[in-house]
């Protein structure tokens, strides 16, 4: 079973105002991502807004990603539901579609206990033949997965890695020492040179959308463990970072698309793009980096 490395950037869903996904624009971005020497490609992460979604616009988007990778490199497809029938739907349906792997997502509005937590995930990876990425946000979920939880979901033949979307590194380690089969990749939230340098696998974040060269540098740096290079482009790249995390997460990353010159439309509501001020300040960000 292919084993997930590198930089996989969570692709942003362009809608049109008719709420029609924007094909040809992800198309397009999807190859030129390809060609800038990401590792794989994510639709349907945060960036992608899945939560805001409907089942066809998120068919639309896997669908075109997957046509436009054309089996160059692994598309992880993102599921997530509040219901586990929808959620094992939505693996089966993306593997259908010829998905090389699943990013699967808990989203819940009653708390869950951790055997319920478990038995999400467990349900997902029973449900296809392809490897399951885990991923947790605890800035946003409202059930995470605890320690144990990971170790137990470790065992599981498809499911490889995680993305923990924390703000604590340490968290990471914690997850290496307790679960050391389970690959771990780095979030926006963290610094993908130190988790590289503590054991992580790679970067599946929303700037990789846009800074896809520059973080295919940081990893190829990191692996041939250069650390003084690779802290040195990582501190010019945290600024990135700093947006991400100040701004609405899609907001942020289509308004860094829209300056390259991607029409990848505007969040979708309620959420809102950026104001003038908040895109120019993006925009210099984006002009200072190397």
């Amino acid at each position: 079973m292919t084993k997930f490395h590198g930089v996989y950037p969570y692709l942003v869903s362009p809608i049109d105002a008719q709420g029609r996904i924007k094909t040809d624009v992800l198309g397009r971005l999807s190859t030129d991502l390809i060609d800038a020497g990401v590792h794989g490609l994510t639709p349907l992460g945060s960036t992608g807004e899945f939560a805001y979604l409907t089942r066809e616009q998120r068919d639309a988007v896997v669908k075109t990603t997957i046509e436009a990778a054309h089996k160059r490199v692994p598309v992880i497809a993102g599921v997530a539901s509040t219901s586990t029938t929808d959620a094992v739907d939505q693996a089966k349906r993306y593997q259908a579609f010829g998905a090389d792997g699943i990013l699967a997502i808990l989203e819940a509005y009653f708390p869950l206990k951790d055997g319920q937590v478990e038995a999400y995930f467990r349900a997902i990876a029973d449900a296809v033949d392809i490897p399951v990425v885990l991923y947790t946000n605890p800035n946003f979920q409202r059930s995470d997965l605890t320690l144990d939880v990971i170790a137990r979901l470790a065992s599981h033949p498809r499911i490889q890695a995680i993305k923990d979307a924390s703000t604590n590194t340490g968290h990471l380690l914690s997850i290496m020492n307790r679960a050391p089969e389970i690959n771990v990749f780095s979030a926006s939230a963290h610094i993908p040179a130190a988790v590289m340098m503590i054991g992580g696998v790679g970067w599946m974040a929303g700037p990789a959308c846009i800074v896809p060269r520059q973080s295919v540098k940081l990893y190829d740096l990191c692996r041939a463990k250069k650390w003084p290079e690779a802290m040195k482009l990582q501190r010019e790249m945290w600024r990135i970072n700093e947006a991400f995390a100040r701004f609405n997460l899609a907001a942020c990353i289509k308004a860094g698309l829209q300056i390259q010159g991607y029409d990848v439309g505007d969040p979708v509501p309620p959420q809102s793009p950026l104001s003038a001020e908040d895109r120019k300040a993006v925009e210099q960000i984006l002009a200072a980096l190397p």
